[in-house]
């Protein structure tokens, strides 16, 4: 969930109007081959692939950039192509999109970089890489850093710097050393998305986006165990001074390292994958443009989480659009809502993830039957006395139990989601029980909240609360406003008539 939901969609809503981005690194040409397969070689066991298009995408550090352009960020890149058409192709399609390339550069000893998949349907058979990977000399990469430091210096002067590590030798420590520093000096964030095992290279960076797999091994360990990799992300962390690690974790998602707190874990969005290329790029991209506007970490990783969900849904390396975001973004609240209801379970392991932030929990429960003004009133004020709201909401079999046959008017389902709804709750657990005590006890709120109607010695679970250091807080009831007066102005309404 979002700490500040009206900051990122004003951030979405102008384009990060005004903010820019400086990428450094290898850049790439990705091409590919699509076609069908509809048989087996007679020369040999493989497909035959039936070529019915080729294309051609720009790829690496190409890629992040045009991730950020597409966003609506002045981008400038840094890097270098070969003296060929391969980069000329690609420097063309990074001017068309916007991108300043003022500091692209070709050299002659060596290729551009190119990556060619071949797929047949939706299914990538082989991969072809041509590239030349050698270390450049000290005279080639002495003059590239010259080129990424005369950049940051330009004026208007970047919001922030990222340095995209495909380990085909651009990114030297020499280069990440003296950028990392010269951005430093000017309190320019610098994000990394790095490669190999020598992290120290990115020793001072603001933050690295490593996966899974690279983090354990640059630590080194057995990636297996996520719980113990993440502890020792954060004494990797620590030794290279970075303010904070965002590790994707494919289908588990991202996950925050900071150090002054345990990590955080935000569950990936994707509803269907087809191909994980470039999403490590879309992920740093909006991590870098969510930071420049403003937003926090944990709101920054979010959106970089509802864009990798977007991007492993495409074929092929494909950017991220600022109109693909926003209804990510829109979709994402409709199922946040959704997922405030949840079972007991589900929901012990939210509020212990509150709870180590140190964030109070209210707890109040009631039937809903009929929402009106006065339960939308009362549950705003029982929010207010701490961070988190949890409702204990009567299933239709507790209400009718309470109040008659004819009651619930709304099933559970109903009231449920709409309670989900309100800005004020943060959590719905339905319990049958003739009363919540169950839940208040594996709940353990800081503050129970019930209606003033009620004395202190009258709410169940008071005392249990109290036992526990916690209070019992009455809140005043709107008068006049329940839902039985609803429903006898209703029943009063249609004998009238």
């Amino acid at each position: 969930m979002f700490q500040d939901r009206a900051r990122v969609q004003e951030a979405l809503n102008a384009g990060f109007h005004g903010r820019s981005v400086l990428v450094a690194g290898d850049l790439i040409l990705d091409r590919y081959i699509w076609g069908e397969v509809t048989r087996i070689s007679p020369e040999a066991p493989v497909p035959v692939v039936k070529v019915g298009r080729e294309t051609a995408r720009c790829g690496g550090a190409a890629h992040v950039a045009v991730n950020l352009a597409n966003l609506g960020l002045q981008t400038r890149l840094c890097g270098w192509v070969g003296a060929d058409a391969d980069g000329e192709a690609l420097k063309t399609m990074l001017h068309q999109t916007g991108i300043d390339i003022e500091a692209v550069h070709a050299l002659t000893d060596r290729p551009t970089i190119v990556k060619t998949r071949i797929l047949g349907g939706r299914q990538q058979m082989l991969r072809l890489d041509r590239e030349q990977t050698d270390p450049v000399s000290e005279e080639i990469w002495s003059t590239f850093a010259g080129h990424v430091l005369d950049q940051l210096q330009r004026e208007p002067r970047p919001d922030a710097v990222i340095l995209s590590d495909y380990g085909k030798g651009t990114l030297t420590e020499q280069v990440c050393q003296a950028i990392i520093w010269a951005a430093r000096t000017l309190e320019v964030p610098v994000l990394v998305d790095p490669k190999g095992m020598n992290y120290d290279k990115y020793r001072g960076a603001t933050t690295l986006t490593p996966n899974r797999r690279e983090l354990a091994e640059a630590i080194p360990m057995h990636p297996g165990k996520l719980d113990p990799l993440l502890v020792a992300g954060e004494q990797l962390r620590a030794r290279i001074q970075a303010d904070f690690l965002a590790v994707t974790l494919s289908e588990l998602g991202i996950a925050l390292v900071e150090g002054d707190q345990p990590p955080v874990r935000i569950p990936a969005m994707a509803r269907e994958v087809f191909d994980v290329s470039g999403a490590g790029d879309a992920v740093i991209a909006v991590l870098a443009a969510a930071l420049t506007a403003g937003l926090s970490r944990l709101d920054a990783l979010h959106l970089a989480n509802l864009a990798a969900g977007v991007v492993v849904g495409k074929v092929g390396t494909s950017p991220i659009h600022r109109d693909e975001l926003l209804a990510a973004f829109h979709s994402q609240e409709v199922l946040t809502q959704a997922d405030k209801i949840c079972r007991l379970d589900v929901a012990l392991t939210r509020i212990e993830s509150w709870r180590q932030k140190g964030e109070r929990l209210v707890f109040t429960n009631g039937c809903f039957d009929l929402l009106h003004a006065g339960h939308v009133t009362y549950l705003e004020k029982a929010r207010a006395l701490g961070n988190r709201l949890i409702v204990g909401l009567n299933t239709d079999r507790s209400v009718s139990a309470l109040k008659g046959p004819s009651r619930p008017v709304i099933h559970q389902e109903d009231r449920a989601r709409v309670l989900a709804a309100l800005a004020s709750v943060d959590l719905i657990l339905l319990f049958d029980e003739e009363t919540p005590l169950t839940l208040i006890r594996a709940v353990r709120p800081e503050i129970l909240a019930k209606g003033a109607d009620y004395t202190e010695e009258q709410v169940v679970g008071g005392r249990e609360v109290k036992a526990w250091g916690g209070q019992v807080a009455l809140i005043p009831l709107e008068p006049g406003r329940s839902s039985s007066n609803i429903l006898n102005h209703i029943q009063t309404t249609q004998g009238a008539s």
